[in-house]
C-alpha cells in the first residue's frame, strides 16, 4: 500500500526561495533601490509578503541574501583561489574577474544598495563579514600564504595590509565612478602590489 505523503514542502520552499532572490536581483537591476519594496519583490516572486517576511526581517536582509546567493558554491567545496605555482598570473585572474564583476550593471546596482544598507545597519555588516567578506579574505591569505612559503612575497608581510594594498583601490575607483575598471588596471593593481611587498 502506498502513502500518500503529501506535497515536497522543502522543495517548494526551495523553488519560492530562488524566485525571491531572482526577483529581488532584477528589480534592483531595474529600479533605483529606494523605490523597491518588498511588496514589489513578492509580486515579482509570485509570492505572499508574508512569506518574505517569515524568512528575512528586511528588505536589506532580502538584498544581502540576493548577492550573497550568487557566491554560493553548488559543489559544496570551500572558496580557493587558484594557485598555479605563479602568484602573479594567479593574482591577475582574479583581479581582472573582480573588476569585470563589478563593472557588470546588474551587480553594480545590487552591491551598491547593499553598501547603502551596511553604511547604517551594523548587525548587516556584521552578517555581511561574517558570511561573505571573511570567507572571501581567509581565502585570499590561504593563497599568499602558500606565496610566502614558496618564497614569491615578503615572508614578514602583513596578509590584511597586502589584500588591502591590493583591492582598496578598486574599490574606491569603482565607489566613486572615477574611472573605468579595466583589465588593464586590476594588472597594474597587482604589480604594484607586488612590488611592495616582494621577498
Amino acid at each position: 500500500m502506498s502513502i500518500d505523503r503529501g506535497p515536497d514542502h522543502s522543495r517548494r520552499k526551495e523553488r519560492s526561495r530562488q524566485a525571491i532572490l531572482a526577483a529581488t536581483r532584477e528589480l534592483v537591476a531595474e529600479e533605483a533601490y529606494e523605490k523597491v519594496t518588498v511588496e514589489a519583490i513578492a509580486a515579482r516572486a509570485g509570492v505572499g509578503k508574508q512569506t518574505i517576511y517569515r524568512r528575512w526581517p528586511s528588505k536589506s536582509a532580502v538584498v544581502f541574501a540576493a548577492l550573497l546567493a550568487l557566491s554560493e558554491n553548488t559543489d559544496g567545496q570551500s572558496v580557493a583561489l587558484p594557485d598555479t605555482g605563479d602568484l602573479e598570473a594567479d593574482l591577475k585572474l582574479v583581479m581582472r574577474a573582480t573588476a569585470e564583476e563589478f563593472a557588470d550593471p546588474t551587480f553594480d546596482r545590487l552591491i551598491r544598495a547593499l553598501n547603502t544598507e551596511i553604511a547604517n545597519d551594523a548587525a548587516l555588516a556584521a552578517e555581511y563579514q561574517d558570511k561573505l567578506a571573511r570567507p572571501l579574505d581567509d581565502a585570499k591569505k590561504a593563497r599568499l600564504r602558500s606565496a610566502q612559503e614558496a618564497g614569491q612575497l615578503d615572508p614578514g608581510a602583513d596578509l590584511d595590509l597586502v589584500l588591502e594594498v591590493l583591492y582598496a583601490p578598486l574599490f574606491q575607483r569603482w565607489l566613486h565612478r572615477s574611472a573605468p575598471l579595466t583589465t588593464a588596471y586590476a594588472d597594474s593593481l597587482v604589480e604594484a602590489t607586488l612590488r611592495a611587498f616582494a621577498p
